[in-house]
């Protein structure tokens, strides 16, 4: 490890190892050689030949097929530094190693075509690492709901106690921004395509010079290089690049997940400052260099920190996509070096903590009853406002009292800081005619959280199930957090 220069945090404290090398070198400079292999391997099919012999052999497919894994990245990198072109160093590092194979390297391509291919194919790698992680996130969130779908908690708006729900109902409102994200994800993932080779301007103008201006072997040149790199199509028109749209429509996903990541963390740093939910907490951890009795919630923080900065990143493809002039210009290169890898690290890290959180995350049923028994009493006042009117009480009268009653025990708890009282003040008004024991019968939690355990149950049925059944061999990802 280098101490004397920058290395990126994403790399040294929160991506996998899984992402890291989808975004290698290796991954990299290996799939530009198998696009090489691809392109010429089409072009022998395709009969490309000069004056009745073949211009490319079995024998040279044969050499650069030995060599693909291989790569002299020293040959390369001093290349660089004389010629300043990063793809024709490396056809020319490529070359000494196959020196039977190196006149036909890259033959009627340009740059983008070895560039722009592989950073498809690697967006496509970057993205089902994502899915797989993201399901196995919904799956622990199913299971946390499933477990807690029951149980009665106090519900919030505007961070103000609310109309009770349940644990696990709450859960299946993070688990639905996930579904979301999902759909997004295969739907866009769906849709990628190779840029193919197209040549400079997109005119495929090198092929009819190759293959004497024959369309219709021209015609079979992409779909059989996307078929051989594992893709369905290429995109049908292109400048010398893909649109670089598709770059934002591929952040935008990550900027999705990041946005349901960071809700969720907020609601569970918000729990666990009520000391209702806990994240993780080690048995070694330390929570604060001087308060050493604290518990913070710095996963749940770190994924917040996290998301903000996927959300931010995905402006870069989309200001990017907006000022790409006419056919190709290179004011794209630097960013995209940066801000779709850099995307991707945060989201697999992000997914990782999430994995992380909701598996380990600790749930305090008294503290629960606690904070709802103390403010059940107000939510009660209308059930007991019609129990007293079936004893024979006057409905507008009642409603005044229980309104006056309720200052009088709302002043109790944030004036004298004491307990809830309203039941007590109630029992003791001979107006409502109910006992202590029978008020107390009207507060139990069940009785306030409506449909919440059934919506849970018909969610994780109907909705989340048949997702996690269909790709039940992504699930069971273990996340490793390194710090």
């Amino acid at each position: 490890m280098s101490t004397d220069r920058y290395t990126s945090p994403l790399s040294e404290r929160y991506a996998s190892k899984e992402m890291q090398y989808i975004f290698s070198q290796d991954m990299k400079f290996t799939t530009w050689r198998k696009l090489w292999i691809a392109l010429a391997e089409t072009e022998m099919e395709l009969g490309l030949s000069e004056d009745g012999k073949p211009v490319i052999t079995q024998e040279q497919i044969d050499e650069l097929k030995a060599h693909v894994n291989d790569i002299n990245y020293d040959v390369a990198k001093e290349r660089e530094k004389l010629v300043r072109h990063d793809v024709m160093s490396h056809v020319y590092a490529y070359g000494k190693q196959c020196p039977k194979a190196a006149g036909i390297i890259h033959l009627g391509a340009t740059s983008c075509y070895v560039g722009d291919n592989t950073d498809i194919i690697i967006m496509n790698e970057a993205l089902k690492l994502v899915h797989k992680k993201l399901i196995s996130v919904i799956n622990e969130l199913a299971n946390f709901a499933e477990k807690y779908k029951d149980l009665p908690t106090l519900a919030f708006t505007h961070f103000q106690p609310a109309q009770p729900t349940t644990v696990g109902k709450r859960a299946t409102l993070w688990t639905q921004e996930f579904m979301m994200d999902l759909e997004d994800l295969e739907y866009v993932q769906k849709s990628l395509k190779l840029l193919g080779s197209k040549g400079t301007t997109g005119t495929q103008a090198s092929f009819l010079e190759l293959f004497d201006g024959d369309n219709e072997v021209i015609d079979k040149i992409d779909p059989m290089i996307a078929k051989k790199m594992g893709f369905d199509s290429c995109y049908p028109v292109s400048g010398q690049t893909y649109s670089r749209k598709v770059d934002t429509r591929v952040a935008n996903i990550l900027a999705g997940i990041a946005a349901s990541a960071h809700k969720m963390s907020n609601d569970i740093r918000l729990l666990q400052h009520l000391k209702e939910v806990e994240e993780p907490f080690e048995k070694n951890q330390i929570g604060s260099s001087a308060m050493a009795y604290k518990r913070n919630p710095m996963r749940s923080e770190r994924i917040a920190s996290l998301s903000r900065y996927v959300m931010v990143d995905a402006l870069n493809p989309a200001i990017t996509s907006a000022t790409q002039w006419f056919e190709r210009t290179l004011d794209d290169s630097a960013n995209k070096r940066l801000s779709i890898p850099e995307g991707f690290l945060a989201i697999d890290g992000i997914l990782d903590l999430c994995l992380n959180v909701v598996d380990g995350l600790v749930v305090y049923p008294k503290v629960i009853e606690k904070h709802f028994m103390s403010e059940i009493p107000f939510m009660a006042t209308e059930n007991i406002m019609m129990d007293a009117v079936k004893r024979g009480g006057n409905r507008q009268e009642l409603h005044e009292k229980i309104r006056q009653l309720s200052m009088e025990a709302g002043k109790n708890v944030k004036v004298e800081g004491k307990e809830n009282n309203l039941i007590d003040l109630i029992a003791a008004d001979p107006s409502f005619g109910l006992t202590k024991e029978e008020l107390q019968a009207t507060l139990e939690p069940s009785r306030y959280v409506g449909r919440a355990p059934r919506q849970v149950e018909v969610f994780l049925r109907d909705v989340v199930k048949p997702v996690l059944d269909a790709h039940k061999d992504e699930m069971g990802v273990k996340a490793e957090i390194n710090v």
